[in-house]
């Protein structure tokens, strides 16, 4: 089995009043991405933190999920077509964690023999109780907090497949940034990695990196290249900007890059 470096990939879906009034669960690693044989198990651990001041309960249980155009997630309950969620047991749907306790909480998943070659996707979702929150001025809303750990689990060898389709200059955090459109072909998702430069239309010479993102199997992703900083200095870009280098991805594949960027 494989499992990746924890990154803080963690995504919750809680506005910090709700932080401070009780929901203060921490989990690692916050992201598996794991490789199994159809017709075996894989048992994994993550460990979840109260880091709350009081005792507190959790409810866990699974779900599908979606990553939409803007980088957002979404969370189903409901099976979707195709969901792997069938072959997934977890430890239990509620536990109680004492402040400043920690709790290994075990789950597994286990493809039936036959088991095509791809990749299974699904989510553990880590829910605390509902609280009232006070809005300044306003009413109260009952808010509970949530955390989400995401789960890749290839079977069958599978592997992304990436190939750039187009490129563009899109605002991003209200900047003009190159933005590639990354198409995966394969059967299991991909993240872009590389250093790459280029000089600009005033010859500033700019270093960039591919945002993190996942390309799931069958789609295609705008994906943005980051100017990469030593220091926390803003950097504007002169275009238009040829960038050059090599992108990578998967395991041990890689592709020369070079792309004109105007706005």
């Amino acid at each position: 089995m494989l499992r990746s470096l924890a990154v803080l990939a963690v995504l919750a879906a809680i506005p910090s009043a709700a932080l401070a009034q009780g929901f203060a669960a921490l989990v690692s690693p916050p992201r598996f991405e794991l490789s199994v044989k159809p017709g075996e198990r894989a048992r994994e651990v993550m460990e979840i933190t109260n880091a709350g001041t009081q005792s507190a309960r959790y409810r866990l249980k699974t779900a599908d999920w979606a990553l939409d155009a803007n980088a957002a997630v979404t969370f189903e309950d409901a099976l979707k077509p195709g969901s792997c969620r069938p072959w997934i047991a977890i430890e239990s749907r509620q536990i109680n964690i004492a402040a400043g306790g920690k709790y290994r909480y075990r789950f597994e998943v286990a493809p039936p023999a036959d088991a095509p070659a791809g990749e299974c996707r699904f989510a553990i979702l880590i829910e605390g109780d509902e609280q009232n929150v006070q809005t300044p001025g306003g009413p109260a809303f009952p808010i509970a907090g949530r955390l989400g750990v995401i789960v890749y689990v290839t079977l069958g060898g599978a592997q992304p497949l990436l190939e750039v389709a187009g490129s563009r200059v899109s605002k991003v955090n209200d900047e003009d940034t190159p933005v590639l459109l990354v198409k995966n072909s394969g059967n299991a998702h991909g993240r872009l990695a590389g250093f790459l430069s280029g000089t600009d239309a005033a010859g500033k010479k700019i270093e960039f990196t591919p945002s993190t993102l996942p390309i799931l199997p069958g789609e295609t992703r705008a994906i943005s290249l980051v100017v990469y900083k030593e220091r926390e200095e803003p950097v504007k870009i002169a275009y238009p900007i040829t960038i050059r280098g090599k992108l990578e991805w998967g395991d041990n594949k890689s592709a020369p890059f070079e792309q004109s960027f105007a706005k």
